[in-house]
């Protein structure tokens, strides 16, 4: 069994998503100015390698907006290294709300995992989870490799949350997370991706600004528009997606 003794985190919220323009953004910051204040990590580049079946059966299940969707991705904070911490999520979707299990682990002991070679993390229903969702899929392997650079924002005494991704970016070749932050853009220079994240109704005051700002709910997967934007690609002549 790989030792890990990291804590295991769990969550549950709704995760509200939507597309910025520069113009937008400027005007959301701003706005936010005595509600929340960013945390204390400030800008930080995040990469995301999602694990995926050879036919792609997460991603395209996924695409086609079922009422029940899970997926599974590894994420580190920075460049990694085999020895520095990078975080194993198993992320599922029912009706709105996000249920989430993460645990911090390594790379190394990651790939142990993929390759059946114990478990994630000490024994109990976290780790029967990640543990049949990768035997139920099988042959899971890296996919996609998704990049962005965020700010994230909270609210003092609250369980609300706010992030901005700038220049999320992909690339379905290098899939490492120690190789470079380097990625295909997926949305036009400027434009950024805002997630709202709250276990409750969202503020009056939030939905005051949104409203006020022309900001609206836009369905936008990081993966799965990497996956159509490839796809499309490979159309066209350029590089295969699979």
């Amino acid at each position: 069994m790989a030792d890990v003794k990291n804590p295991v985190v769990v969550m549950k919220r709704y995760e509200l998503k939507y597309v910025l323009s520069p113009e937008q953004e400027e005007y959301l910051i701003r706005s936010l100015r005595g509600h929340m204040e960013p945390d204390e990590y400030g800008l930080t580049s995040i990469a995301s390698l999602y694990y995926d079946t050879p036919e792609y059966r997460l991603i395209t299940t996924s695409i086609e907006k079922p009422p029940f969707k899970e997926k599974m991705r590894l994420r580190s904070y920075g460049l990694a290294t085999d020895s520095s911490p990078v975080y194993l999520e198993l992320k599922r979707k029912t009706e709105g709300i996000v249920y989430k299990r993460r645990v911090q682990t390594t790379i190394p002991l990651v790939k142990k995992f993929f390759d059946g070679d114990g478990d994630i993390c000490a024994p109990g229903q976290i780790n029967r989870e990640i543990t049949y969702f990768r035997d139920y899929y099988k042959n899971l392997a890296p996919a996609c490799l998704i990049i962005y650079d965020r700010t994230a924002y909270f609210e003092p005494g609250g369980d609300l949350r706010l992030t901005i991704d700038r220049d999320p970016r992909y690339r379905t070749e290098a899939l490492d997370l120690r190789v470079s932050m380097d990625g295909i853009s997926l949305l036009p220079k400027g434009h950024s991706v805002l997630e709202i994240k709250v276990q409750q109704a969202m503020p009056l005051w939030l939905t005051k600004i949104l409203s006020d700002g022309k900001i609206y709910k836009h369905s936008f997967s990081k993966y799965g528009e990497a996956y159509k934007m490839q796809s499309a690609n490979s159309r066209i002549g350029g590089h295969c997606y699979v």
